[in-house]
């Protein structure tokens, strides 16, 4: 199982090498990173915080949106792209099951993201321990931050082979992905921010407000980083309710969406048809 799992992974990386994915990727998170790590340390010293903190919490408004564009990128056509060029038959004739193709293309999509993100994070950190060799108090945030993304990228891989297996269509899993993208990580907040100033304090503010920015796997994964980092005066928006909902809650979601993605992807894929 194990053989074929990582089979199909090699397979896969071959195919993203290809395409040219893994540079995509890691200059996309390098390069912002780096802008993020020069304009997020500015306001260090009115924040009361380590610099390196500081840099984690801009890069966690980075990563809420980066991350899942890139790992929808790299997913949608995972199961599409496989239909339409018609290998997806004579890859199902190999004595490997629907699971193992899954968690392999899963696992060579992780390890790009791991690659970039590692990447991105690590240039923005030499340059802020660089400039400010007390910033290494900030190594800790930097790692949660860091482990955190990639469970991130794990929920949105899941996310792109679900819609990808819905789809059968790579035209129609780009759409998909696009606006999925959209919904959850741009419009969701603008949403729940126009009803909260619509219920002016009231029910909605108080109880559903909490479990609506738990449901969504981008807002649990700010809230969580932006209240480990300490560096919540940072964030602005939605990013400051992090104080008012307990972390280990923000942490199950985080936790719990991947395992969900996954096994909502699983489902779809069953009932493609070679």
């Amino acid at each position: 199982m194990i053989a074929r799992i990582l089979a199909t992974a090699a397979t896969e990386a071959r195919v993203a090498r290809r395409n040219r994915w893994v540079l995509i990727a890691v200059l996309l998170m390098v390069v912002f990173s780096l802008v993020l790590s020069a304009a997020g340390s500015a306001p260090t010293g009115a924040l009361g915080a380590d610099r390196l903190s500081v840099v984690v919490a801009s890069l966690t408004s980075l990563s809420v949106y980066l991350v899942p564009l890139v790992a929808l990128l790299m997913s949608f056509d995972a199961v599409a792209g496989e239909v339409e060029r018609g290998t997806l038959p004579l890859l199902l004739t190999y004595p490997v099951n629907r699971s193992e193709v899954l968690a392999g293309k899963l696992l060579a999509h992780t390890a790009i993201l791991i690659v970039a993100i590692v990447a991105g994070y690590g240039a923005a950190a030499a340059v802020t321990i660089a400039a400010d060799p007390t910033a290494v108090s900030g190594l800790g945030a930097l790692w949660r931050l860091t482990w955190t993304s990639v469970l991130l990228g794990a929920t949105f891989l899941g996310i792109g082979y679900a819609l990808s297996s819905l789809a059968q269509r790579v035209s129609g899993a780009a759409g998909l992905a696009i606006g999925l993208w959209l919904g959850l990580v741009v419009l969701y907040d603008l949403g729940l921010l126009a009803a909260i100033v619509a219920d002016d304090g009231g029910a909605f503010t108080t109880r559903v407000f909490p479990f609506a920015l738990l449901a969504n796997p981008a807002d649990a994964f700010r809230l969580f980083n932006l209240t480990a980092a300490q560096a919540t005066a940072a964030a602005s928006g939605v990013g400051g309710a992090a104080n008012a909902i307990p972390q280990w809650q923000s942490l199950s979601s985080i936790l719990v969406w991947p395992l969900l993605s996954l096994g909502l992807a699983s489902l779809a894929f069953r009932k493609v048809e070679p």
